[in-house]
């Protein structure tokens, strides 16, 4: 499925939800299945890469029910009947993991500590993605581990675990998560200490869980447990989603847009810090704490934006939202320099090369660094025919892109977008975007 996107010639206007947030969604459904007791979670994002997580916790014998599903967001409420940390069984096949690194990475920390042998596997996008940064710290606790050149498939053979003391080269939530999970099953301390703040959601629905886990400063040490208390909470709108309606919001002229219930977190809102610091005009309104997740409705106004810089500890806050943060400074007044992000080269695509080269189709003046980008502003953008080359973000990324765009651009496989925001061109129309699908 391809998108058409016009030129937005009028305002964006009115409030919105996102769908649940995709990383505590994953958490939720790997969490509440080591539990011990029934874990009840209200708007998690089912769709996607949360599927897969799903679905490969079902082969590995959890009951999972779904509730009260919304298809135009993906979304549903979760009833999980935990298995407790060692009533996980041996699936009847290889594990399908499907497109998502943190189903395949979070999981190799949960099953390297399991009574019995599993394959992990995936679509061939995730069958190129780097996996020796997870699989090898797992090597060092007493996991047995075997892939191809560094990538999946991964055979894990499930042996006892003892806990190391160990620094990650690179801030990086999976990572840090999926050692965290496999401390819950090692012999002794595990403890792990970051080069930079990364996103905090395993550490804070371990902690509500009853885990021994505690942080002091960019150190974290967790300790085995016995059992895990199920979980009650209600999964905030996902930051990362929110982030292509920000950018459309203080991009289009005249906007005024409201996106209610989004998740806070502190090591999530990179982005935010950002584009304030390009004097973009984002309210925060009505903030307040969900569970251990701080939440708010976010105000976004467009208006005159100038280029910053944007390195060094801010990065692993916006990781995810750094290629639309591009397309926003394809607008903004000056130069606009993104460095230390070569994290973007190992996600679904290079995204480096991705936006630098799919921008550039739109006139965009972008200088590809090898860890970020040089964006020139602002450029006046020319519609054409984009690639998303089977990212989410990217796709999302150009849509936006369409809206400042003179013309009609053409974003081929958008309908990869659902991987992360189901509804999204849906949203983006109901804001009065002229967007329309194509076949393709």
């Amino acid at each position: 499925m391809n998108a058409v996107v016009t030129l937005s010639r009028q305002p964006l206007r009115g409030r919105v939800r996102v769908p649940g947030d995709k990383s505590i969604s994953h958490r939720a459904l790997l969490l509440g299945a080591l539990a011990d007791g029934t874990s009840e979670v209200a708007g998690a994002l089912l769709e996607g890469d949360c599927s897969a997580t799903m679905r490969c916790m079902q082969a590995l014998g959890v009951d999972i029910r779904v509730h009260d599903f919304d298809p135009r967001h993906g979304m549903g409420r979760l009833t999980i009947r935990g298995q407790g940390l060692r009533g996980l069984r041996a699936p009847a096949g290889p594990l399908d993991c499907q497109r998502s690194g943190t189903t395949m990475r979070l999981l190799c920390g949960i099953l390297a500590g399991q009574p019995f042998d599993v394959m992990l596997t995936g679509d061939p996008q995730l069958l190129k993605r780097p996996m020796r940064r997870v699989t090898e710290p797992l090597r060092l606790m007493g996991a047995v581990i075997r892939d191809t050149d560094g990538r999946a498939p991964l055979s894990i053979e499930g042996r006892p675990l003892h806990g190391i003391t160990y620094t990650l080269p690179v801030a990086s939530a999976q990572v840090k998560s999926a050692l965290l999970l496999a401390g819950l099953y090692a012999e002794g301390e595990t403890h792990l200490h970051n080069p930079a703040p990364s996103r905090d959601h395993t550490e804070r629905m371990l902690r509500a869980m009853g885990a021994d886990i505690y942080e002091d400063g960019l150190s974290v040490r967790i300790r085995p447990a016995r059992h895990l208390t199920p979980l009650q909470m209600e999964v905030p709108g996902d930051l990362s989603s929110a982030a292509f309606l920000i950018a459309a919001g203080v991009l289009v002229p005249g906007s005024d847009i409201i996106i209610e219930n989004v998740g806070l977190n502190p090591t999530r809102t990179g982005l935010l810090d950002a584009l304030w610091a390009m004097g973009a005009c984002i309210e925060v309104l009505d903030q307040h704490t969900a569970g251990d997740e701080p939440v708010g409705d976010l105000r976004v106004r467009a208006g005159e934006l100038r280029g910053t810089e944007v390195a060094g500890d801010l990065i692993p806050r916006a990781i995810d939202e750094l290629p639309v943060l591009a397309v926003v400074a394809a607008q903004a007044h000056g130069q606009t320099v993104i460095r230390d992000a070569a994290e973007l080269r190992v996600k679904e695509t290079d995204r480096i090369t991705a936006m630098t080269a799919q921008l550039r189709r739109l006139g965009a003046r972008v200088e590809e660094l090898p860890d970020g980008m040089v964006i020139e502003g602002p450029t006046s953008l020319r519609g054409a025919v984009v690639d998303s080359g089977g990212d989410h973000r990217v796709a999302m990324c150009m849509m936006v892109a369409g809206l400042v765009a003179d013309g009609e651009t053409v974003v081929q496989d958008a309908g990869c977008a659902a991987d992360s925001y189901p509804g999204f061109i849906d949203t983006l129309a109901a804001l009065g975007a002229q967007i329309r699908t194509s076949g393709g």
